[in-house]
C-alpha cells in the first residue's frame, strides 16, 4: 500500500511537471521504477500503460484551455506512434543486464539535454505564427517516439524543445500539442510491449496508481502552463533526471561510496547553480519586457504632448 501511495504521488508530481512543461512524466516515473528494481522493459511498459489515461486527460484539459494545435498533433503524433511501437519491440528483445544501463544512459542524456537547453538558451519569438512543416514534424515524431519507448520517456524532452526552438508556436500551444499527441505514442508503445512481453512484469496496480495521480494533476497543469516559467521548471526537472540516473549508473559500475558521494555532490551543485541562473535569467527577461513596455508608453505620451 505504501508503494502504491508513493507511485500515486510520483504520478501526480510528474504530470504537474509534464502538463506545464510538455515533458518529464515518462522519464520521471520510469526513473523511479528503475530505482526500486523494476525490469527496464516492464518499467517502460507500466509507465506507458498509465500514460494512455494521463495523456487523454491532459489532452482534453489542454484543449479546453485552448492550448492545442490539432494540425501539429496529427503530423507529429502518427509518426510518433510508429517510432514508439518500433522502440517498444526493440527494448523487449534486450536482456535486463543490457537494458538497465542502456536505459539509464538514455535517461541521463535526456536529462542533460533538458537541463542545458532550458538553463542556457531562451525561447525564440520572431517566428511565431509560421507553420510547422511535415518534413520537420515527421522525422521528429519518429525519433521522439522511438526514444520514448526505449528510454521510458523522451517524447517531451525531444519534441518540446525542438518545436520551441523553432520559434513558430507560442510555448503554451507547444506544451498542449505535445501532451495531446503523446496519447498516440502511449497506445502504440503499450501495444509494442504487449507483443514483445505479453503481460510479464507489468503490474496493473502500479499503472493504476501512476494513472490516479496523473488524472488529478492533468487539469491543474493545463491551467498553470500559462503561469510557470518554462526555463526555470526545465532546469529543475533536468537536474532531477540527471542526478537520479547518474546514481543508477554509478551503482551499475559498482563505484565506491567515496566516488559516488563526490560525483552526486558535484551534480547537485551544478543543478542548484543552473536553477539559480534560470531564475535570474527569467527575472532579467521579465524586467527587460517591462522596461520596454514602459518606454513605449512614455514615448506615446510624449508624442501626444
Amino acid at each position: 500500500m505504501r508503494t502504491l501511495i508513493l507511485l500515486a504521488l510520483v504520478g501526480l508530481g510528474a504530470q504537474l511537471v509534464d502538463g506545464s512543461l510538455g515533458m518529464a512524466y515518462g522519464v520521471t516515473s520510469t526513473t523511479l521504477l528503475l530505482a526500486i528494481g523494476t525490469n527496464p522493459a516492464a518499467a517502460s511498459a507500466t509507465v506507458h500503460l498509465a500514460e494512455i489515461g494521463t495523456t487523454l486527460a491532459s489532452g482534453a484539459s489542454h484543449w479546453r484551455f485552448g492550448n492545442v494545435d490539432w494540425r501539429v498533433v496529427l503530423r507529429i503524433g502518427v509518426p510518433g506512434a510508429v517510432g514508439a511501437f518500433a522502440g517498444a519491440t526493440f527494448l523487449s528483445w534486450l536482456s535486463t543486464e543490457i537494458a538497465k544501463p542502456l536505459m539509464s544512459i538514455l535517461l541521463l542524456g535526456l536529462g542533460v539535454y533538458v537541463l542545458v537547453r532550458f538553463t542556457v538558451r531562451g525561447l525564440r519569438t520572431d517566428r511565431l505564427g509560421q507553420p510547422l512543416r511535415k518534413r520537420f514534424l515527421t522525422p521528429l515524431g519518429l525519433v521522439a517516439g522511438f526514444m520514448d519507448a526505449t528510454g521510458g520517456g523522451g517524447w517531451g524532452p525531444v519534441g518540446t524543445p525542438a518545436i520551441l526552438a523553432s520559434g513558430r508556436m507560442e510555448p503554451r500551444k507547444v506544451v498542449g500539442s505535445i501532451d495531446t499527441s503523446e496519447f498516440f505514442v502511449a497506445v502504440a508503445a503499450s501495444l509494442g510491449f504487449l507483443v514483445g512481453l505479453g503481460t510479464a512484469g507489468v503490474d496493473p496496480a502500479w499503472a493504476l496508481a501512476l494513472l490516479a495521480g496523473g488524472l488529478v494533476a492533468a487539469p491543474i497543469a493545463a491551467w498553470i502552463v500559462r503561469l510557470v516559467p518554462p526555463r526555470v521548471l526545465g532546469s529543475a526537472v533536468g537536474g532531477v533526471i540527471v542526478l537520479t540516473n547518474a546514481r543508477t549508473l554509478l551503482g551499475t559500475v559498482e563505484a565506491s561510496a567515496t566516488w559516488t558521494t563526490a560525483v552526486l555532490g558535484l551534480i547537485a551543485l551544478v543543478w542548484a547553480a543552473a536553477v539559480v541562473w534560470s531564475v535570474r535569467a527569467h527575472r532579467r527577461e521579465r524586467a527587460g519586457l517591462l522596461a520596454g513596455a514602459t518606454s513605449q508608453v512614455e514615448g506615446a505620451g510624449t508624442a501626444r504632448g
